[in-house]
């Protein structure tokens, strides 16, 4: 009598094309990309190039709280994205609210760094050629912030007024994406502008 060797079945995972949301924001992470590549390189191309001050040495801080805030906001919309997939609505909403607050106390950080720098310092975009770059580079920036929390914004409304379902996980993943996408592009703004510029 023979026995036969049993062999592992192997079951193969059905593969499945990437939601339209996914493909679309992936699109529109790549394009903005080409965009910030051009300010930064802009922003490297013309470091020490002024010939009036003020220069970045004399009137840039680390915005360390700010980078703080804006990096960990990173985290609570993950924890946003967890809860809404397993159904906690009530925790969804606390994560999604506290990014948002983060990304709020981030923009009111830049807005209070531009009001010293315009006033107490006499920087403006017309003021020299670091003027000129670095308002382009990290305004740029805090457009994409003000346009993240502006979507965030509706899904929140969205989600107190109970219209938000674990059935939309995939659409919060989504911006959840591109929230993600601002705070790396942070990390490239805060380096090269206030690590390597200074």
């Amino acid at each position: 009598m023979s026995t036969a060797t049993l062999q592992p079945v192997e079951t193969e995972q059905e593969w499945r094309l990437p939601s339209r949301g996914v493909i679309a924001m992936t699109s529109l992470i790549i394009a903005e990309s080409a965009i910030f590549t051009i300010f930064v390189v802009a922003y490297l191309y013309y470091i020490g190039r002024d010939v009036s001050g003020p220069t970045p040495k004399q009137v840039l801080e680390l915005p360390i709280f700010n980078t703080v805030c804006l990096l960990s906001s990173s985290l609570f919309i993950v924890l946003a994205e967890r809860a809404i997939e397993h159904g906690k609505m009530v925790a969804f909403r606390i994560w999604w609210l506290v990014t948002m607050a983060l990304g709020i106390i981030f923009l009111y950080g830049t807005g209070a760094e531009w009001y010293k720098l315009i006033v107490k310092d006499h920087l403006t975009i017309s003021t020299n050629l670091f003027g000129t770059t670095f308002y382009s580079l990290v305004g740029l920036h805090a457009s994409h912030v003000i346009v993240g929390l502006l979507m965030m914004l509706v899904v929140a409304v969205f989600s107190l007024l109970g219209k938000v379902k674990p059935q939309h996980a995939e659409r919060v993943k989504v911006l959840a994406l591109y929230w993600h996408f601002v705070d790396a592009v942070w990390v490239v703004v805060f380096t090269v502008v206030y690590v390597v510029g200074r």
